[in-house]
This record gives C-alpha cells, structure tokens and sequence, in this order.
C-alpha cells in the first residue's frame, strides 16, 4: 500500500501580541504535515519564516514537489538532498520520524539514542515593550529561572534593567534580533555583564557578524540567524560562542542531530530553541534539551489555545504529555 501525504495549514491565535525587533505576531500560522501508511499516520509542524524567505504558499509547494517521491516511499536519508534547509523540510522530516517510531514500537527517543526528557526549564519571553510594560511582564514571570528579554536598538540598556529590577532571580537571555550594531554592542556589553546577562543572542545582522572575531566579550553570544546546519558551524565557531539550534532552520531532526554533534566537537555552548508554534512543532525540539545548556521552547505558551495533550507550562518549567509526537504506541 502506498503511503499518503497530506500538508495543509493552520492558524493559532495568540494570547497576547508577540514583539521583537521586526515586528509583531498574533497568530501562528504553522504548515502540518500527516503521513499515513497503512494503519499509522506520522505527524510534524513547522512554521514558514519570511526572514528565511519562506511563506506558507513556498513551504506547501515544496513539499508538493516531492509528494510523489514520499508516496513511493522516500526516506529521511533520501529527504535531506531532495529539500533544502528550512520550514518544509522540518515537517516532512519529523513526520517521518513519527512514523517510524509507531511502525517499530520504539519511540523517536530510542530511535535517536536520547533519553527521555522530564520536565526541564525553558526560557519564558518578555515579548519587546515599553520598559515599564516589561517590568511588569518580568515580574508576572519572576519565579521563572529562565527569562528572555526581546529589545531593539532604541534604549535597550533599560529594557534590560527594568527586566533585571524586576526579576532579580532570574538567569537572563537578551535577544536583539540583529537589531544592533557592531559598536552598540561593544558599548552595551560591559552593562550587560554587569546586569548578569548570561548570554546575547544574535545581536547584530548576520551578514555583518564578521565583526565579531576576536571580539573578546564577557558575555557569552549566540548565533540564531547566522546559523541554520551543521555546514555553517566552522565559520560560527570563530565567531561566536553559542549556537541556537532550531528544527526549522536546520530541516529537520535528522539535521538537528548532526548538528547538535558537531557544535559539540567544536566547543560551542548549544542552545535549543522554536518558532511560535503548536506543542506539535516544539516537541521534536524537546529532546535535545538535555545536554542544552539554554532551552527556549515557550513557543505554545504563547497561545490562546493548544493542540490536545499540548506541553505543560508551569513556571517556567515544561513537561510532555504522554501519548504525543514520537512517543512509543501500544
């Protein structure tokens, strides 16, 4: 029997407006992928991003492209050259994964040879605001031990103390979202240590980090944008001292492995993170938390409502339902 593929999209409304340096989201529109065969369906999620080129029409249309080639059953070997790096790779990639796991009895988990993730502390998002609006986020969120702080270039420096002033506990991630410049970082990066930030991640334009070698900072910084797969890590290495692996810029969990891999090799500090998503989409993303040494996967937090059996959030602190993505089935 043939396999089926289906790929279609969803809207999820927001909770609240969602900012960062280039604009505001309030809904997540995510392109989900099922993958029948047989009495099992495969599922994955992923989000388009217009930073990477990506629209849903783009992302639906790749995966149109190899529809057959899936049907007559492609595997996840044969998927990483048939697609590029990016949103549809992402959701053709993990729904074979789940697939798999179904078809042998053995979840994604013991496929991969990773443990099973508990709960674990993943960053929660002050979404980019007025200070005094921040502040008041941050302390709603203050028993989180893991807070990240959007900003861009207009008077970052009181974003992050008022985030600070009102979540003194918290480990801090500032995220500019290449909205800095080489100097407004050099300037900011003493303050920022002194604030306690524990890592920047991606503060200037990726087609401008060049600027970054031999910077010496006293804060850790994190490639996002300048870092989609394995193949970039040499060049992030002289560059940076973090790297924020994400399914949707990697292709994929099967890239995500490898990549994962290699940033170790290289001595960089790994980061997990997410679009805004479903828990479909971020569940992938939930077993590479261990071994992370930073985990943002608040992106279902943000949504008014989620997929049944969708993560739990508590605190800062998320934990899987059973019986989701890649989980072993009866």
């Amino acid at each position: 029997m043939l396999r089926r593929l289906n790929a279609r999209t969803e809207r999820w409304p927001l909770s609240r407006p969602f900012r960062i340096s280039r604009g505001v989201k309030t809904a997540a529109d995510v392109v989900v992928v099922e993958l029948r065969d047989g009495g099992h369906i495969g599922r994955g999620e992923s989000v388009p991003y217009a930073r990477y080129g990506e629209s849903v029409d783009s992302v639906l249309a790749q995966i149109a492209s190899i529809s057959s080639a899936m049907e007559s059953g492609l595997t996840r070997a044969d998927l990483q050259p048939a697609l590029s790096a990016g949103a549809a790779r992402n959701a053709v990639d993990c729904a074979l994964w789940d697939l798999e796991a179904q078809q042998s009895g053995r979840s994604v988990a013991e496929l991969a040879g990773l443990p099973t993730p508990g709960e674990i502390i993943t960053a929660v998002t002050v979404s980019l605001d007025a200070p005094v609006r921040m502040a008041e986020a941050a302390g709603a969120m203050s028993a989180s031990p893991l807070i990240k702080v959007k900003v861009d270039a207009n008077d970052p420096l009181a974003i992050v103390e008022a985030v600070r002033n009102a979540a003194p506990g918290a480990r801090l991630i500032v995220d500019p979202n290449e909205s800095w410049t080489p100097q407004l970082l050099i300037e900011l990066l003493p303050r920022l240590a002194a604030l306690r930030v524990d890592l920047i991640e991606q503060p200037i334009p990726a087609a401008e980090d060049a600027a970054l070698e031999n910077l010496r900072s006293p804060v850790p910084i994190c490639a996002d944008e300048s870092a989609h797969t394995s193949a970039d890590l040499d060049r992030v290495a002289r560059l940076y001292q973090a790297v924020n692996i994400k399914l949707d810029k990697t292709g994929g969990f099967t890239e995500a492995l490898a990549m994962r891999q290699r940033a170790r090799e290289l001595g960089l500090t790994v980061m997990v993170g997410c679009m805004v998503s479903t828990s479909l989409g971020v569940a992938p993303a939930l077993l590479f938390a261990d071994g992370a040494a930073f985990v943002d996967l608040d992106g279902p937090w943000w949504l008014a409502q989620d997929r049944e059996h969708g993560m739990i959030f508590r605190d800062g602190r998320m934990t899987a339902p059973r019986g989701g993505w890649g989980e072993r089935r009866a």
